[in-house]
């Protein structure tokens, strides 16, 4: 009994403890801005746009679909960028996120066309959202050249299920 009750003193000074913080930084109540449309999200993420590298960032969105957040997920090179759900989700877990648009920038001006690759990663960003219940509302795609790509409006079968 006193060797147990010894090992568990000696546990609990070498288990880690992990301490959350939510730090709004120059979010001013009543100033929300709603994202309603892509559009409304090209406006509000205008610098993504010219970005030299490709990054990959989502907005955090409340009830009324109003930004409580923006969170770059990744910030890549001329070409890739590395998304996991569990990067994406986990500041808008943090923030209380009601729902999620998700976007990348194609910094070298090509087509604002998803590679299989983006059209896999919404599917899968879609999936886990279901499960946390966190809606993603959308995946666009800028370019410095050209408007913006709504994954929604040009794959509705993404969202259908």
């Amino acid at each position: 009994m006193v060797a147990a009750t010894t090992l568990a003193k000696q546990l609990r000074y070498r288990l880690p403890s992990i301490k959350l913080c939510l730090v709004h930084e120059g979010l001013t109540p009543g100033k929300l801005y709603a994202i309603q449309t892509p559009t409304d999200a090209e406006e509000y993420l205008e610098p993504l746009r010219h970005a030299p590298e490709e990054h990959f960032v989502s907005l955090h969105l409340n009830a009324k679909h109003e930004v409580i957040g923006l969170h770059e997920v990744s910030h890549g090179t001329l070409a890739a960028s590395l998304v996991h759900p569990r990067e994406v989700f986990k500041a808008a877990l943090v923030s209380n996120s009601y729902a999620i648009v998700v976007c990348h920038n194609h910094p070298s001006g090509a087509l604002v066309i998803p590679s299989s690759e983006d059209v896999q990663t919404t599917k899968q960003l879609m999936r886990a959202g279901k499960i946390l219940g966190v809606n993603l509302l959308d995946h666009l795609i800028f370019s410095p050249n050209q408007g913006v790509y709504s994954m929604r409006e040009n794959n509705p079968d993404i969202w259908k299920n």
